[in-house]
């Protein structure tokens, strides 16, 4: 068995290598919460997770490309044998390192495995998907390096950075798929309660709670059917009604900012110039 931890820019890697003659299992913890993917090389090692009374099992691990939160109450088990040798790559970094990663790194986390950056348990499963021939072979690349020291360390570097960016690329592949008409229901429910409530809209976690979509498919899927991101809806629809409520008399400028939902008549005030090219005062003149 060997084991290399590595850290490069704020992920923690985890570099796994086990042969054995007979049946062995390998355990493994993290020592805080995680944000991680891991690549399964060609061993087809057999894997159990497990926290509390449940359990996860993954019988054909070869090519597996497997995301996850995980916290200190989950166990990792790996059974080796002589048949199933062990071959992992664990990319990991802690939630509150999100912001400090480069390259924009944290933000991929964030928009693309928004289940994983806001867990609901001990043990969250992300995407998972088999490895394109690019990450397949970096990562048996990563197994067969034959350099020593600072060598090592630079091109385990740059193999780390592109099956990181490998992977968010199949990532955003596997999002462009066409939004299921289910989904499509949930998200005209929730333009409809956004409409409904102007005055006092749902935050983006309650108006998912309420439609039934987590929120990452609901900003994503929004925008995409809608042409506008979920609040720049709301305020839309907010300005919309405020300008018709002036303009007939309905309300003064001040009546109309509170009925739309604006505390603040200079943040309304503010709001509508930069949509309409006039201040709310001005409609009537």
């Amino acid at each position: 068995m060997t084991r290399d931890i590595l850290d490069i820019n704020d992920f923690t890697i985890l570099i796994e290598e086990a042969t054995t003659e007979k049946v062995t299992v390998d355990s493994c913890l993290f020592d805080e919460p995680v944000i991680a993917v891991a690549f399964y090389g060609s061993g087809n090692v057999d894997l159990s997770v497990k926290y509390g009374d449940k359990q996860k099992d993954f019988k054909h691990t070869k090519g597996l490309t497997l995301s996850f939160y995980a916290d200190e109450k989950v166990e990792f088990e790996h059974t080796v044998s002589a048949s199933k040798p062990l071959e992992c790559i664990v990319i990991a970094t802690s939630p509150r390192n999100l912001e400090k990663l480069p390259n924009e790194e944290g933000e991929l986390f964030s928009q693309m495995l928004n289940q994983l950056v806001n867990p609901s348990d001990h043990y969250v499963e992300g995407p998972q998907f088999l490895m394109t021939p690019e990450m397949q072979s970096i990562v048996d690349k990563i197994f067969r390096v034959s350099y020593d020291g600072k060598t090592k360390m630079m091109f385990l570097r740059s193999q780390i950075t592109a099956l990181i960016a490998h992977f968010f690329g199949e990532l955003a592949l596997l999002d462009k798929e066409v939004i299921k008409p289910s989904e499509k229901e949930k998200l005209f429910e929730a333009k409809e309660i956004l409409s409904n409530n102007l005055d006092s809209p749902p935050s983006l976690t309650e108006l998912s709670k309420q439609i039934g979509l987590n929120t990452f498919k609901l900003k994503k899927n929004f925008k995409e059917l809608f042409g506008v991101p979920v609040f720049k809806y709301l305020q839309n629809e907010r300005l919309s009604k405020a300008h018709h409520l002036i303009r007939n008399q309905e309300a003064t400028v001040q009546e109309a900012a509170w009925h739309v939902g604006y505390d603040s008549l200079s943040s309304f005030s503010n709001a509508f110039a930069k949509k309409y090219g006039f201040r709310p005062s001005e409609i009537r003149k």
